[in-house]
């Protein structure tokens, strides 16, 4: 029997703001994201220092997760919180770094950090390492952010039992230019987004 989801809470990471729930929670002056990122990560007193070693678009990804799935996360049982996420770019603005140590013939020097983070779906190890998640998770590379697609996949995976929480969202890093918008769905009813859905709420 199919039962309804509802959004439990959303943010935005975009244009040096963090938007949490619709309120701004962090916001600095216009500056580049390796800045914005470090005095975020700063603000909100995170500790976890293997985040100065990821790249960019696990950065972005891993803030919006941490500020959503730290207040549910519980260390005395596992939790089954499916990761879902998607951007345009796939991990571009990697690859181009990397493709830059090794194209020079005279100074050839691939290097195996950035390396690492020639794939998009790393960020979703980076998310489930931290909060030790063993569920479901898929990254899908759109043109544009597909809602539609994304809240049925989420809600078939509820549905089904596979998860009992699902990250959903847009992860979109290129040439410093970023966007997140991510949220969690459960099957838990929640009468404060009753009426929202991911696409409203991504517009917003």
């Amino acid at each position: 029997m199919t039962q309804n989801t509802y959004i439990q809470s959303y943010i935005t990471i975009q244009n040096n703001e963090i938007v949490l729930n619709g309120t701004s929670v962090f916001k600095i002056e216009p500056t580049d994201f390796a800045d914005f990122s470090k005095q975020a990560y700063r603000n909100f007193d995170i500790q976890y220092p293997k985040f100065f070693k990821m790249d960019a678009l696990s950065k972005l990804a891993f803030l919006g997760s941490e500020l959503l799935l730290s207040p549910i996360i519980s260390a005395e049982k596992e939790n089954n919180i499916a990761l879902v996420l998607a951007n345009k770019s796939s991990s571009l603005d990697t690859d181009v770094k990397y493709q830059e140590s090794i194209s020079d013939k005279e100074n050839y020097f691939p290097s195996p950090a950035v390396f690492v983070y020639t794939l998009p779906n790393i960020c979703l190890g980076e998310i489930s390492i931290r909060h030790q998640l063993k569920s479901e998770n898929s990254f899908f590379i759109f043109e544009a952010f597909n809602p539609e697609f994304m809240s049925n996949y989420s809600n078939i995976l509820l549905n089904s039992n596979k998860a009992e929480t699902v990250l959903c969202g847009w992860v979109e890093f290129f040439n410093d230019n970023y966007k997140a918008f991510l949220c969690t769905i459960s099957k838990e009813e929640n009468e404060k987004y009753k009426n929202e859905t991911i696409n409203t709420l991504y517009n917003k």
